[in-house]
């Protein structure tokens, strides 16, 4: 779309960052708008079009998409703004994925807004070790985000500063031991049964069917859809690995429907803009399915992959091709499966029932 007729400026409305569209207005110029921007909406009080400011809107605008780093370096003194900034790049360098420069920035951030004019640079170990136990007596900090907090403090010292390897004797707070949160068969059936859109019912079926994440469903590309091997090609999965896992075959002439409808060019699932779907939005065509459903579990859309291993494992299908086939680096990852397997469970029988 051709927007030389169109001015775009950033601001919030409603509590929610906006791109505010303004135009000359013509009943041509409103239908173009509404054409390829099909969620634009008219503001009564502001008397204005706009869109939300997300990264997908602004690439198609051909607007700047904003650094992960903007939301900090007005928190973080001007001392600490370079190397902030040094992090950033380095992480970049180092081909992080988004997830894990977004946890990192977050939690250097955090030490940079506690520092305030003092140099991070200029830091002990000692003084490291200090905050972190301040974190974790004080702030109350769990094992996982005491994790990734001394993960990106060490990936800056060692990585970015070159300094020698760093180690931290800090106490932290055991992790609950947890069982993978799961569907029943049944359940799947009542949940696939509610879901009349095309695209969100093959979201739903190929994460339960192949036992995606929800990251590698938005992900998938057409060409990694083999239908003559009925594999699918899992690209750059967790750990920058790919893999292969089998198409379902009753899913098959519903996938060949779906492309006919809505002939997605790249990804598979598109979003409204091009692009992939997000991973936000299929999570909520999940929350919206389950609650249609009548279905009543604190659960996520991850659910769906727990409940395909757990109903393979039911099944009889070796621990060893269900690790290969979820694309987990260590076996006892896989192994969790067997705390909530049927199967396992039944063959223990209670000592009450030998007593005759």
């Amino acid at each position: 779309m051709d927007f030389q007729f169109y001015t775009f400026h950033f601001g919030v409305y409603q509590g929610k960052k906006v791109i505010w569209i303004k135009f000359p207005y013509t009943l041509t110029l409103e239908y173009k708008l509404r054409q390829n921007l099909p969620t634009a909406k008219w503001s009564p009080s502001r008397k204005r079009w706009y869109v939300n400011d997300i990264p997908v809107v602004r690439e198609l605008l051909g607007l700047e998409i904003a650094s992960p780093t903007q939301k900090y370096l007005s928190k973080i003194h001007s001392v600490n703004q370079l190397p902030f900034l040094e992090f950033y790049d380095q992480l970049k360098l180092k081909a992080y994925s988004k997830n894990t420069i977004r946890i990192y920035l977050a939690e250097f951030a955090h030490l940079l807004i506690i520092l305030k004019r003092h140099k991070v640079d200029e830091l002990s170990q000692t003084r490291l070790k200090d905050y972190f136990l301040y974190c974790v007596k004080v702030l109350h900090m769990g094992e996982r985000k005491m994790n990734g907090k001394i993960n990106a403090v060490k990936f800056y010292f060692e990585k970015v500063r070159h300094q020698p390897t760093m180690f931290f004797d800090i106490p932290r707070p055991k992790k609950p031991v947890t069982l993978p949160k799961m569907l029943s068969k049944s359940e799947i059936k009542r949940l696939f049964k509610v879901v009349e859109n095309p695209k969100h019912s093959l979201i739903l079926k190929l994460c339960y069917g192949m036992g995606l994440r929800v990251s590698e469903i938005v992900n998938l590309k057409i060409p990694h859809i083999n239908s003559d091997r009925m594999q699918v090609l899992v690209k750059g999965a967790k750990g920058k690995k790919d893999r292969y896992v089998n198409l379902p075959t009753s899913v098959l002439e519903e996938l060949r429907s779906y492309y006919k409808a809505y002939r997605p060019k790249g990804w598979l699932f598109e979003g409204q803009y091009g692009g992939p779907y997000s991973t936000r939005s299929a999570q909520a065509v999940f929350k919206r399915a389950m609650s249609k459903a009548n279905i009543n579990k604190n659960i996520g859309i991850h659910g769906l992959r727990h409940s395909y291993a757990t109903h393979l494992l039911e099944l009889g299908a070796d621990l060893r091709f269900i690790q290969k086939l979820l694309g987990h680096h260590n076996i006892k990852t896989t192994q969790v499966y067997t705390h909530v397997s049927k199967r396992t469970l039944n063959n223990v029988k209670s000592p009450l029932d030998s007593l005759g």
